[in-house]
Formats: structure tokens, C-alpha cells, sequence
């Protein structure tokens, strides 16, 4: 059974910085992109960032360019997301998901593996 399971979230002051993981089991996704999500109340759900199957290409939207690093290590078939600079607009809910991919893409149809999620509260 393929799973991905996100740990990491929590609460945090605005400013403040968070790491999450991701870990997959049941399948190797060294050859697949990877990407992160995020939902919050009464929105939908939207891309933050994904990652190409070697780490060596990334993509981030705009809203956390520059403060939002993924990366991945194939041998641990772990994706990650440093979240610095934490803003209360980045409360959410993060998924974590597998691309169908090798190449990362933004839109989340592209996806066909995903996590339960992973709680973030930014307090301001």
C-alpha cells in the first residue's frame, strides 16, 4: 500500500519557521516529481512548490518565493519544505503528493499520490 505521510506542522509565531517532512512507504518515487499543497479554511486547495525527481529543478508560486525551500532525498524517499519567515496568510493544511511526472508541475491533476496532510497556524 503507498502512502505518504506528512509530519512536522504545528503552531508558530509570525516570523517564525517550520520543517516538513514527508515520507513515503510502499513505493519508491525517486523518479518522480514531488509536491507541496496547501489548503485553508473556505479555499481551495493550491500549489506552494514541487520538485523534480533528481532535486536538481524546482518551482515555487509567488506567495512564497523566496522564503519556501523544498528539497528531497531519494535514498530516505523523503520530500521536505523549509518554510521560513512564516506569515499568518500561510495557515493551512499541507499535502504532500507525488507526481505522475519526473518533471515538476504546478497543477494538481498531475498528482496522483497524495497525504493526509499536515496542520501550519501562523499567529500573528
Amino acid at each position: 500500500q503507498v502512502q505518504l505521510v506528512e509530519s512536522g506542522g504545528g503552531l508558530v509565531q509570525a516570523g517564525g519557521s517550520l520543517r516538513l517532512s514527508c515520507a513515503a512507504s510502499g513505493r519508491t518515487f525517486s523518479t518522480n516529481a514531488m509536491g507541496w499543497f496547501r489548503q485553508a479554511p473556505g479555499k481551495e486547495r493550491e500549489f506552494v512548490a514541487s520538485i523534480n525527481w533528481s532535486g536538481g529543478s524546482t518551482l515555487y508560486a509567488d506567495s512564497v518565493k523566496g522564503r519556501f525551500t523544498i528539497s528531497r532525498d531519494n535514498a530516505k524517499n523523503t520530500v521536505y519544505l523549509q518554510m521560513n519567515s512564516l506569515k499568518p496568510e500561510d495557515t493551512a493544511l499541507y499535502y504532500c503528493a507525488a507526481d505522475k511526472f519526473s518533471y515538476a508541475t504546478r497543477r494538481s491533476v498531475d498528482y496522483n499520490y497524495w497525504g493526509q496532510g499536515t496542520q501550519v497556524t501562523v499567529s500573528s
